[in-house]
């Protein structure tokens, strides 16, 4: 081996104690883990379901809401009550009297508003009725008074079935729906890592020939998964962390986890059969693997600390989670997983259940030896096949459209999907879609000053006129023309509604959008459309007072204000993560050529897997496999971001896997040609094993309840199958070829890449 082949001194020295001090690794280790693992128990109900971002105004609503209108709707939720008389009706009112009388007194419950404190169309649907229910959890989550409140509701629903057999009471909200997610992002993650580690397994065992080969890296996955949620429970203590930490860390932790692994078991097990030591072997194998897994795990972890610079909690606990199960990856398979190698020996073949290794090693190498030397001949074929239909996915990417999908993103046996859904059957599905307006009114102009009582009037009027508005409730709705300070604060206080600021500068506005149609998602775009326009509109024209302020909050108003903030950011996420792999890779290869092109066929693989993302999710074609009932219409605004950033770092796994070997086999002295054909016969088996296991795990995940993990589970798996088939082993060797000896510019001819590779079983 030349010099400039020569492993880094930090892997050189690793891989020197590792196998002498196996046993004290594998103690750290087991300390760590019995402290972790259990904590990993307790992730789900640490977690958070809630999308918290900083700095908005619809934050700042809910804020001012608490503090200085001390509003006992701050965190409101949605009692829908169903199979009861109209409450127009002596027996239907009191149906609803008794209802509201037993949720009333129910812990937690600051306050109610139903058809009994103001008789309106609003409160009357189809077949039913509902109350607003506002909460006060104290230092606690709103999240964790619904579980007493079903409770409740479970038993009064049926004493109401005594006498009115079809009753039916239902919580929805956005506090229900996110206690849901806590519980179906849960229950969706056991669920795919129920069906990925089997078949990982299997194709363990095939790419292995023995039990114990395959069962090192599954192990080393699920470790990897369990030490970051562990730690991510910890964190989660004194971090907001939000509850698809759950779902990534199995994702990514089993899919790299199990990958790296692989890696490693097939180099130890290669070296073992040249020195015959286990010891020897696991010396050997840690520098020469190590490095292709640092320069592979180097863009994944900078893709999750990309996400760190968006203000919004999904993001940076997704960042930080990823960034942990990187971590722990990485260094499970630089010292765990080479100790237990150590002491295992020529035990790691133990199990075997198929033929000899070296003659499927041969079978493979031959294989892909013929595939190389036809894409080698046919270069320009090979890339005018390959490249025109991914490019024809790609440009689908084009229709991309992201947004909040409510309750649409939910397993439909969920209580707060079905009262939703029953709150729209009732044409009330625009209650939960309300919108908050706080007038700001200037130092000078109190809402109880003339000055101040008009430009509250003249806003009223705006939105009450508003064709888009079915109802404003505020201070002018009810107060009549006529008002004095002291009769404005007597309403405020007998409305229990939290109206007015307690300093008289800010007056709050309750809007019901109207009902377009029966169809949830034009109301919710609709909705966030008006949410934007109120929220840009000159609150000096519409009041007719300079220095006033209009802020909007509600479920709407926070989609909007998340989404304008992921699109703004999205940019400079994608530009980041390019510019830091480019770097990695030509610190990595010595080339510019290699940099640049393994950074476009990145962008050309996720954009591929983004226009799959829309032809079968926002479009619907082929949608009834994933379970759905027709095209989603929007794709949830984080899963552009998380795949972006997640495909860029594990699609270059397989640049490194492909392009080191070339560079080895070139330095070596074959030629440009010879070399292609080299890389692709000693990694194609690895590659394509590799990107099973992760099609396997990615796959399980799109197979869930959980829409947003559905839609990020699809895109991975698109995105790997692409990347380990028709960009890496057709578009990518023929780049190589039409570049010829420019690929290793500016390297000089006798110091080309150092070799980065490992070598497949």
């Amino acid at each position: 081996m030349s010099s400039d082949s020569a492993p880094p001194a930090a892997l050189a020295w690793l891989a020197r104690r590792v196998p002498r001090r196996r046993l004290g690794i594998l103690l750290f280790w087991a300390i760590l883990a019995a402290v972790l693992v259990p904590e990993a128990r307790n992730a789900a109900r640490r977690l958070e379901s809630i999308v918290r971002v900083e700095g908005t105004l619809a934050a700042s609503v809910d804020d001012d809401l608490a503090h200085r209108f001390h509003s006992p709707f701050v965190h409101r939720v949605v009692l829908v009550v169903g199979g009861i008389p109209d409450p127009e009706t002596p027996d239907g009112r009191r149906a609803l009297e008794r209802v509201v009388a037993a949720v009333s007194a129910l812990p937690g419950v600051a306050g109610t508003v139903s058809y009994l404190d103001s008789p309106e169309a609003v409160f009357r649907g189809r077949g039913g009725t509902f109350l607003v229910v506002g909460l006060d959890s104290g230092n606690r989550p709103a999240e964790s008074l619904m579980a007493p409140l079903r409770l409740a509701t479970l038993g009064l629903q049926g004493e109401l079935r005594r006498a009115y057999p079809a009753a039916e009471l239902g919580w929805t909200g956005e506090i229900p729906l996110n206690a849901d997610v806590r519980e179906a992002s849960s229950r969706d993650a056991q669920a795919a890592e129920k069906r990925a580690l089997p078949i990982t397994l299997l194709l363990l065992v095939v790419a292995f020939g023995s039990v114990v080969a395959a069962l090192l890296p599954v192990a080393t996955g699920v470790l990897a998964v369990l030490l970051t949620l562990g730690a991510s429970a910890m964190l989660a203590r004194v971090w907001h962390l939000s509850i698809l930490v759950q779902n990534i860390a199995s994702m990514i932790g089993l899919g790299l986890g199990i990958d790296y692994a692989l890696l490693m078991v097939s180099r130890f097990r290669e070296s073992l059969l040249l020195t015959g030591s286990g010891d020897r072997a696991a010396e050997d194998c840690v520098p020469k693997a190590g490095q292709t897994l640092l320069l592979s795990a180097l863009p994944v972890g900078i893709g999750f600390a990309a996400l760190l610079s968006v203000p919004a909690s999904d993001f940076r606990s997704i960042g930080a989670a990823g960034i942990l199960v990187t971590f722990f990856t990485l260094l499970l398979a630089l010292t765990l997983l080479p100790a237990t190698l150590a002491v295992l020996g020529r035990r790691v073949d133990a199990g075997r259940l198929l033929g000899p290794a070296r003659a499927r090693r041969a079978a493979r190498s031959k294989r892909w030896h013929r595939w190389g030397n036809h894409v080698v001949a046919r270069p320009w074929v090979a890339l005018t096949l390959g490249g025109a239909p991914l490019l024809l996915l790609a440009l689908q990417a084009s229709r991309l459209k992201t947004g909040a999908l409510g309750g649409e993103g939910l397993p439909t046996n969920l209580e707060s999907v079905r009262a939703a859904q029953r709150l729209e059957s009732m044409g009330r599905g625009n209650v939960i879609q309300g919108l908050r307006v706080l007038l700001d009114l200037p130092p000078d102009a109190p809402v109880t000053s003339e000055d101040g009582w008009v430009a509250t009037r003249r806003l009223a009027k705006v939105l009450e006129a508003d064709p888009r508005i079915e109802r404003v409730h505020s201070l002018a709705s009810i107060a009549g023309a006529g008002v004095t300070r002291e009769k404005l604060r007597s309403l405020s206080r007998n409305a229990r509604q939290g109206l007015l600021s307690a300093d008289e500068r800010s007056v709050l506005f309750e809007i019901v959008p109207a009902m377009p149609s029966s169809d949830p998602a034009r109301l919710r775009a609709d909705t966030e459309k008006l949410a934007r326009e109120l929220r840009d509109a000159d609150a000096a024209a519409l009041t007719g007072l300079p220095g006033t302020r209009l802020r909007v909050g509600g479920l709407a108003a926070a989609a909007t204000e998340f989404e304008d903030m992921v699109a703004g950011r999205f940019r400079l996420v994608v530009l980041l993560v390019m510019a830091v792999t480019f770097l990695a890779l030509f610190i990595g290869f010595r080339s510019v050529l290699v940099a640049a092109k393994a950074v476009t066929l990145n962008l050309l693989t996720v954009a591929a897997a983004f226009g799959a993302l829309v032809l079968v999710f926002q479009e619907g074609h082929g949608a009834e496999w994933f379970g759905l009932a027709g095209p989603t219409e929007r794709v949830f605004t984080i899963v552009p971001v998380l795949a972006f950033c997640i495909v860029f770092g594990l699609s270059m796994d397989y640049e490194v896997f492909l392009v080191s070997r070339v560079a080895e086999a070139r330095r070596g002295g074959l030629s440009e040609g010879a070399a292609i054909v080299e890389g692709l016969s000693r990694t194609g088996g690895v590659i394509t094993s590799a990107a099973a296991i992760m099609t396997a795990v990615f796959a399980s995940f799109a197979l869930g309840e959980f829409l947003p993990i559905q839609m990020l589970g699809f895109t991975l798996t698109a995105a790997v199958l692409l990347d380990a088939t028709i960009v890496r082993m057709v578009i990518g060797p023929a780049l190589l070829r039409l570049a010829g000896k420019w690929n290793w510019w500016p390297g000089k001819r006798q110091n080309r890449p150092r070799a980065l590779e490992v070598r497949p079983t």
